[in-house]
């Protein structure tokens, strides 16, 4: 069995929508991290809508979810591309305490300052592109919420989500109302009736059936009396991207001076990725060899820049 994203269209209706299923990459993703179970809840059910997000972009890039809060729990992020390639993690401040029933305001929203971002990442950016980068404070009480209300205010599309996620599995249903294409006003109204239907079923839909049923079944259960036009599935997959060479590029960020103090106290820097867990080690000479390369590299620049 391989994870699966299963997109569909209402025939006669402008709702499109997909469902998600993912084993093996949420397996893969808590393989590296150990979190209490709520944690574990809201950062599966950021990775199921991520795919699903994903999935509609028109985009050669990454789209990265990040959810940045005030409690418990700092960082919440997902990195998905555009063939479903996904990765995730979370960081919890030091000393945690969480309760088992904590809710996703008691970690990420405890003061109202948690704020939720989505950034999309172009792989081959021109000069001077920047990457797209939209920032709203945290509005809802679920991640389903959340997402509904920045596509609402960012994208001005009525999207709605149903999510759920426990140490095994996290699957998701997502239903996008198409972008009107104009029309007289009784076929504005037709729109709407079909959205509301689409909804009203989706909303039938409760997380413990969620959790517990694959979404071949569930979507016969949901639209058996509807025609719908079905999709070639698509297949997210964990995978990571991180090199010796980037984790070299960050520590050139940090600058010389701070990993110098940090070899001195420690004699080699161990750093393992947040993602996946693989480790880099950094001896004095690797990182010596990090500021060496981009004082040489300087120095031509500046020496041709004299010349000229």
């Amino acid at each position: 069995m391989t994870d699966t994203l299963q997109k569909f269209m209402f025939e006669h209706a402008g709702v499109r929508g997909e469902m998600v299923e993912l084993t093996h990459a949420w397996q893969q993703t808590l393989a590296h991290h150990e979190l209490p179970a709520p944690v574990q809840t809201i950062l599966g059910e950021l990775m199921a809508a991520s795919a699903l997000l994903s999935a509609n972009l028109k985009f050669d890039g990454t789209m990265v979810m990040q959810i940045h809060g005030d409690g418990p729990v700092k960082l919440l992020v997902v990195e998905c591309d555009g063939e479903l390639k996904m990765r995730a993690t979370a960081k919890l401040r030091e000393h945690a305490s969480i309760a088992d029933d904590a809710s996703l305001t008691d970690l990420v929203h405890v003061h109202n300052q948690g704020r939720f971002v989505i950034t999309l990442d172009p792989n081959n950016k021109v000069p001077g592109q920047q990457a797209y980068q939209g920032i709203v404070p945290l509005d809802g009480d679920s991640i389903a919420t959340v997402i509904e209300n920045y596509m609402q205010r960012s994208e001005q599309l009525d999207t709605k989500l149903w999510l759920a996620a426990d140490q095994h599995v996290t699957r998701g249903l997502l239903l996008q109302k198409l972008p009107k294409i104009g029309g007289a006003e009784a076929q504005v109204e037709d729109e709407a009736e079909a959205w509301n239907h689409a909804v009203m079923l989706g909303d039938t839909l409760k997380k413990p059936e969620l959790l517990s049923t694959g979404i071949d079944i569930l979507m016969h259960r949901l639209f058996w009396e509807e025609t719908l036009r079905v999709f070639d599935p698509l297949h997210p997959q964990f995978q990571c991207n991180c090199t010796r060479e980037k984790v070299g590029d960050m520590l050139r960020m940090l600058g010389q001076e701070e990993v110098s103090s940090a070899i001195a106290d420690l004699g080699a820097l161990d750093i393992n990725c947040d993602f996946c867990g693989k480790h880099y080690g950094f001896d004095r000479v690797d990182c010596a060899q990090l500021f060496v390369a981009t004082t040489l590299t300087e120095g031509t620049l500046t020496a041709t820049e004299i010349k000229h």
